[in-house]
């Protein structure tokens, strides 16, 4: 049986490196970016990935990937690359360009790239996930320290929703926004709940759970349903 193949975008640290540690150990066959070859350490020491440079953000670096990936298939593609944002989150006193990169590289980049990569998505069983946040959702009123990305996470919702509905075609992959849990990261810092490891493995669980059904779903790495 061929080894399922997965694209993860943004795997130089944190969970996005934590998804392809899961994904090999799982058997798949992994293909992953990062913005910056020099900070690839950790990924290249895990010996049997392909990585490829991405600055999700260029959007003539997309469609230049996507050439170069241009016969590949994926069972999975992950778009994990996300910032937190400025500091200072509450209104006011963030400046138009922090504001700006922080929609752009949230909200609007993710689904670039979606909309490049979604025809190399396996027909019916292939699934396409967006790193979100439980933060995302309007009916969460938690962490008013982070305003901005809460917003920019709710953005990713609403343009990942027009995209499911009006622009993937035929294709029709399921898609996943997910919610990581709060995590020992550099972004979820020391006091959060669960490790690295616990979360993408229940990611890639969910991932394998979902596949072949369809349909778009925010979800938890437990599975559970998350509102919108």
């Amino acid at each position: 049986m061929t080894a399922k193949h997965a694209l993860i975008i943004g795997a130089s640290r944190g969970l996005g490196l934590g998804l392809v540690k899961e994904l090999l150990k799982d058997g798949w066959k992994v293909t992953a970016t990062v913005r910056d070859l020099q900070k690839a350490q950790a990924l290249k020491s895990l010996g049997q990935v392909n990585i490829e440079q991405l600055d999700m953000d260029n959007y003539q670096a997309i469609k230049a990937l996507s050439n170069t990936l241009n016969n590949q298939v994926f069972d999975l593609l992950f778009i994990n690359a996300g910032i937190k944002g400025p500091d200072d989150q509450w209104s006011g006193n963030a400046t138009l360009a922090e504001v700006g990169q922080l929609f752009y590289t949230n909200s609007v980049a993710p689904i670039n790239l979606a909309k490049e990569f979604v025809s190399k998505i396996r027909k019916d069983s292939g699934v396409l996930a967006f790193m979100s946040s439980v933060l995302g959702s309007i009916a969460v009123p938690d962490a008013p320290e982070l305003a901005l990305y809460k917003a920019s996470k709710a953005a990713l919702n609403s343009m990942t929703n027009t995209f499911v509905h009006h622009e993937l075609g035929d294709n029709n992959p399921t898609v996943l926004s997910m919610h990581p849990g709060w995590v020992k990261t550099d972004m979820g810092g020391e006091d959060a709940q669960i490790d690295v490891e616990t979360s993408t493995r229940g990611l890639v669980e969910q991932v394998k759970a979902f596949a072949g059904k369809g349909g778009h779903h925010f979800i938890d790495y437990q599975g559970q349903t998350i509102p919108w």
